[in-house]
């Protein structure tokens, strides 16, 4: 018992060390959570998503991953393209002070739900990451493979739902126009940085 209980906490801090780290996907939710839009949504797929990708990776499809470079390479090019356009796209809500009316990726549920899948899969590191990484770390535990899975998993629900609700907590504090203009050019700015990085130095 001792095993399982420390191959989850094990598990559950191996995920926190990669999750929090500024990255398309975070911003997208915390963005969501300030402007109180479909919050319940973007939390909902982002924690499946980790969850099932983790999943993956016990299972051991983090060795095809590695294994198929071009994989890697096709959602690398095209992560960098649609991180680029989600940039402006943020660019463009602090210049016209949309923050206020949830531009920029807040709209209806079709668009938020089609941006929360594309920020999540068609970022490579997320496959290196989830299944790859802390899929070889389960291996790691041997019988409590799926405990340190199941502690990751864990590590990941809290993470997005402490940010998407802590964020919707603040959302008062950025309800000015100059506020939102703030948040959406400090977005921009870094998934632009990201987009940059897959594109040129990966």
């Amino acid at each position: 018992m001792d095993g399982v209980i420390s191959s989850a906490v094990s598990g559950a801090l191996a995920s926190w060390s990669l999750i929090v780290a500024v990255g398309p996907q975070n911003a997208f939710v915390l963005r969501q959570g300030l402007s109180r839009r479909h919050v319940g949504l973007v939390i909902g797929v982002c924690a499946a998503a980790d969850c099932l990708l983790i999943a993956l990776g016990n299972l051991g499809v983090g060795v095809l991953i590695t294994a198929l470079p071009w994989l890697l390479e096709a959602l690398r090019w095209g992560g960098a393209l649609y991180l680029g356009w989600f940039a402006l796209q943020s660019f463009r809500s602090a210049v016209r002070a949309e923050g206020l009316k949830a531009g920029a990726g807040a709209g209806s549920v079709g668009a938020v739900l089609a941006t929360t899948l594309t920020l999540t899969f068609l970022n490579p590191g997320v496959y290196l990451d989830t299944v790859a990484l802390l899929g070889t770390l389960a291996h790691q535990a041997g019988d409590a493979a799926w405990a340190f899975s199941f502690g990751a998993m864990f590590a990941s629900i809290t993470w997005f739902v402490g940010l998407g609700h802590g964020a919707r907590a603040l959302a008062p504090l950025v309800a000015s126009p100059k506020a939102w203009r703030i948040v959406d050019t400090v977005i921009g700015c870094v998934v632009l940085a990201i987009a940059l990085k897959l594109a040129f130095w990966h």
